[in-house]
């Protein structure tokens, strides 16, 4: 097991610290570097893992940040953007035009993503998007004398 580059190091602590698994990490190490690096080795730059209690406190500094940064910024992410993802949706339709069910599925579904139907978002108004109104509504009208002699007649039966 070679050594490896302070770059390297953080660039395997950020890539676990976004949920990339050891795996996908050692991959993305050997595309981006030419380095080959086990998935054994990446987890030992992931401190949430046993194997990574010894981690640096410069390394473990770096995965907390990146970690609440990602977590913090959904909308940093390309595909939570509606534009990424009808773009996305563009490109699948044209790629597979020629598959009517295919092309109709990619249709429906960037249609049902307009319209909102994917998010857990829900909008509670009453008629004319006015506040909702209780239909049972009670309201009680007492004067201090009303109120004071039902009072009394507590404190008797009590």
């Amino acid at each position: 097991m070679a050594a490896l580059k302070k770059e390297v190091k953080l660039f395997i602590v950020r890539s676990l610290a976004v949920f990339n698994t050891p795996t996908e990490t050692a991959e993305l190490v050997n595309q981006e570097y030419g380095i080959k690096v086990t998935k054994q080795q990446c987890e030992k730059y992931d401190p949430t893992k046993r194997a990574g209690e010894n981690l640096s406190e410069e390394l473990r500094k770096d995965f907390e940040k990146t970690r609440e940064m990602f977590l913090g910024k959904p909308e940093a992410i390309p595909i939570s953007n509606l534009a990424v993802r009808m773009q996305r949706y563009e490109n699948q339709y044209q790629k597979h035009s020629r598959n009517r069910v295919a092309a109709m599925n990619i249709l429906k579904q960037a249609a049902q993503d307009i319209g909102g139907q994917f998010t857990n978002k829900t909008e509670l108004t009453g008629a004319g998007g006015g506040p909702l109104q209780s239909e049972h509504v009670t309201q009680v009208v007492a004067t201090p004398e009303q109120i004071r002699q039902v009072l009394d007649e507590l404190k008797g039966k009590y």
